[in-house]
């Protein structure tokens, strides 16, 4: 998923150019994907479908791929992917997964610790869903950085949680999430350049790790480049 201090750059033969990952955050996620035959449920993020199920296809970027369930869908439906992980072993996953829906020729994989390295050129679709991590991460030029790549007329989906899940850990149960309205701040975009599609904070019913259920909180900013 992610990294530490942010520019720009075109990937090299391992993902970036030399140095462009951090090995702490890289071995993180890695052991994160490795602890586990899966980590994700393998289906597509629901607010993703929400909003590209209703856009012609086009070019997307899918930052923080994981193993593939929102690249898989959107080649489905037709979109060019440009899928983004720091991790090999996402990676791989996602790979696996591309090909066995038999949409391998639509998805492009790239690997990005994204705070050193962002990919190159300009998109139909941005997608950053869940681009949070518990390690030192300049979230804010990220998402900026991801404005910047969407293309006139495209559109930047950031979908973030709103707070920790109700299975999670306790001791998390006080933290504070940005809201929409500060995310948006965040993404400083020009009002004469951008208009805001959706702004909320929608919830969901889930299922955790271990069977349990309850209610999610999600973050949305949904803004369309003019």
């Amino acid at each position: 998923m992610v990294g530490q201090t942010g520019q720009t750059g075109q990937p090299g033969a391992d993902g970036g150019p030399a140095g462009a990952v951090d090995a702490a955050t890289a071995r993180h996620w890695d052991e994160l994907y490795r602890g586990r035959e899966r980590y994700w449920s393998g289906r597509p993020n629901l607010h993703l479908v929400d909003v590209a199920g209703t856009l012609p296809p086009g070019t997307a970027l899918d930052l923080g791929c994981g193993e593939g369930g929102d690249a898989v869908w959107l080649a489905r439906q037709g979109w060019r992917v440009t899928a983004v992980d720091v991790s090999t072993a996402a990676l791989e996953r996602s790979a696996a997964a591309v090909t066995t829906a038999g949409v391998a020729a639509l998805v492009d994989f790239q690997r990005h610790d994204l705070a050193r390295t962002f990919p190159a050129g300009e998109f139909d679709l941005v997608s950053a869903q869940f681009l949070q991590s518990p390690l030192e991460f300049p979230r804010a030029e990220v998402l900026r950085a991801a404005a910047r790549a969407v293309a006139p007329g495209g559109r930047l989906l950031v979908v973030e949680h709103g707070a920790v899940p109700p299975w999670g850990n306790a001791a998390h149960h006080h933290t504070r999430f940005p809201t929409p309205q500060e995310t948006l701040a965040d993404l400083d975009l020009d009002p004469d350049g951008w208009e805001v599609e959706r702004l909320d904070a929608p919830q969901r019913q889930a299922t955790g790790p271990d069977g349990q259920t309850g209610t999610l909180i999600d973050h949305l900013v949904l803004a369309r480049r003019r």
